[in-house]
């Protein structure tokens, strides 16, 4: 593998906050973000972020202090982003989904100090409780009123008091609206990109347990001028940018909101996917970036009411996240006349590894072909210090500026997983004679599920917290809507009795949504290795064949 050295050489590693800065400097009267119909520039928003980055040197972070964001797409997600970078500060991303279970482990993991969250009961209620046991101090409160156009402001105001939380005022909520008030400047901070964490991302790695993938400034501004290099068509201060994609999600962060910002784009934020909302947008705004997993763009292609809405605007998209089907990709582009792509990526690597060409010279099935400064080979499952020929199927291995310092407090799986700057995929594949790269199987025991990363294991401790489980086995299993979804095996103790539904609903309290086992089914027993140990292997080649065996019945 060369050295991506050269390549580096044509930009310079810069702290992500500086990017910002850039787009209020070039785009400042352009608009940055679009929330249900309310608009805020680039100045405003970066105006925000000072204020807020002020506010938050006020409350005592400083350079490696992590702060938790616990927000769906609002434009509070990107000023505090911005806000923590610009003081050396470390983002650590919550899924506001997440159980009170998952919130507290990240954030014990982590060492959050401070959360940012909504004032809406659903999620707030749950980073209270999460603060109560300890797990941080404070936690900055934003309104959603606050963030909404009239009249939906006034209607929130007026019929929404129930999903409103009841916040105490006291100094461990400080309200955004302080945070920001008193004309404060922020003091300046040195930043060394090639050094200082920027993102802790969680990820479940190569293994089971979620891992906090240390991401520098350098990490997430290489993959920043790695994008910015493959969108070359887009015009700058003039494209906007879909984000359905949660922010918290890294694909999201990278592709949708800092390839954004770097263009000057205008973000226009969902909160969350609904296809008549989504639909509608695209034609209000006449969006012409759409970042996506497949599931979304198997939504619209299978959606009757598709077929009444004009979505030409769309120009470029690129999927993420699992494996798109040629079906869907084609499908997609003759529906919207757009160029629909697949990449490749990992959380480690900040974390685009490999995309399609954004012309003519795109291949369906296959991930596309390294991004600039990256260097990929296929290492020999038997012995991976040797690569494999041309064409030979091998475990995926990056080396770039993108591939992160490592894992938060874990070396021992650092050490696994990157060695002298090389990063294990876990992904097997191969690459054709044009450097098309293919993927065929995954190493890692890792769930992609409508884009989002799903471990087993969690799913597996999750299901024995009922006291009527012995044993419990998850794997993946074959969604033609979410590409992989989860499926349970279960032994129950001696005597006891519980259906699938009953189990479902114990669940709904230790899991979120996207976690959910799709199916359960009991067994007596459950297979086992040599050493006594739970065996998926044998599971997974089982429902390989149930499944190959009904599609030739059908």
């Amino acid at each position: 593998m060369t050295d991506p050295q050269d390549w580096l050489a044509t930009f310079r590693p810069k702290p992500l906050h500086t990017y910002l800065e850039a787009a209020v400097r070039d785009h400042g009267d352009r608009p940055a973000a679009d929330f249900m119909g309310k608009v805020w520039r680039y100045d405003e928003i970066g105006a925000l972020a000072d204020k807020a980055a002020a506010g938050l040197q006020a409350l005592g972070v400083e350079k490696g202090t992590k702060v938790g964001l616990c927000l769906p797409n609002t434009p509070y997600y990107t000023i505090f982003y911005f806000a923590v970078l610009k003081l050396g500060g470390i983002v650590v991303n919550f899924n506001p989904l997440y159980v009170e279970r998952e919130i507290s482990f990240q954030a014990h993991d982590s060492e959050t100090r401070i959360m940012v969250t909504l004032d809406l009961k659903i999620i707030f209620d749950k980073v209270e409780t999460v603060r109560r046991e300890g797990a941080f101090d404070t936690i900055i409160v934003c309104p959603m009123a606050d963030i909404l156009p009239q009249p939906k402001k006034l209607l929130f105001t007026l019929f929404k008091g129930r999903d409103r939380a009841s916040i105490p005022k006291d100094a461990a909520h400080p309200r955004f609206a302080d945070l920001i008030a008193g004309g404060r400047t922020a003091r300046a901070v040195e930043i060394d990109p090639d050094q200082d964490v920027a993102v802790l991302q969680y990820t479940g790695g190569t293994t089971g347990v979620p891992k906090g993938a240390m991401l520098t400034h350098t990490n997430l501004s290489a993959n920043i001028e790695q994008m910015r290099t493959l969108f070359a068509a887009a015009q700058p201060g003039r494209e906007k940018m879909l984000c359905v994609l949660p922010f918290f999600h890294v694909f999201a962060m990278t592709v949708a909101q800092n390839l954004s910002v770097v263009l000057g784009a205008e973000m226009v934020l969902l909160p969350r996917f609904e296809l008549k909302m989504l639909l509608d947008t695209i034609v209000r705004k006449k969006i012409t970036l759409f970042p996506g997993v497949p599931t979304i763009y198997t939504a619209i292609n299978n959606a009757e009411q598709t077929k009444s809405y004009d979505l030409t605007s769309i120009n470029l998209c690129i999927s993420g996240g699992a494996p798109l089907p040629v079906e869907v990709k084609t499908q997609f582009e003759t529906l919207t006349g757009c160029i629909l792509v697949e990449g490749y990526g990992l959380t480690e690597c900040a974390p685009v590894v490999a995309v399609n060409p954004l012309d003519e010279n795109r291949r369906a099935g296959s991930i596309g072909l390294a991004v600039p400064g990256t260097q990929i080979e296929f290492r020999d499952l038997e012995d991976l210090s040797r690569p494999v020929p041309e064409g030979e199927k091998g475990e995926l291995v990056v080396r770039g500026p993108q591939v992160m310092k490592g894992y938060y407090h874990r070396p021992d799986e650092t050490n696994r997983a990157i060695e002298d700057g090389v990063l294990h995929t876990g992904d097997v594949g191969y690459r054709d004679p044009d450097g098309f790269i293919y993927l065929v199987d995954r190493i890692k025991d890792l769930i992609l599920c409508s884009g989002y990363n799903v471990y087993p294991r969690v799913i597996e401790e999750a299901i024995y917290q009922h006291e009527a489980v012995e044993e419990a086995i998850v794997i993946a299993v074959p969604d033609t809507y979410r590409g992989q979804s989860p499926k349970a095996f279960i032994k129950l103790r001696e005597g006891a009795e519980v259906s699938a539904e009953e189990m479902k609903l114990f669940l709904k309290g230790h899991l979120s949504p996207i976690e959910m086992p799709q199916e359960i089914e009991f067994r007596d027993t459950l297979p086992k290795t040599m050493v006594g140990k739970l065996s998926k292997k044998e599971l997974v080649e089982e429902e390989a064949e149930k499944r190959a065996a009904a599609s030739a019945d059908g």
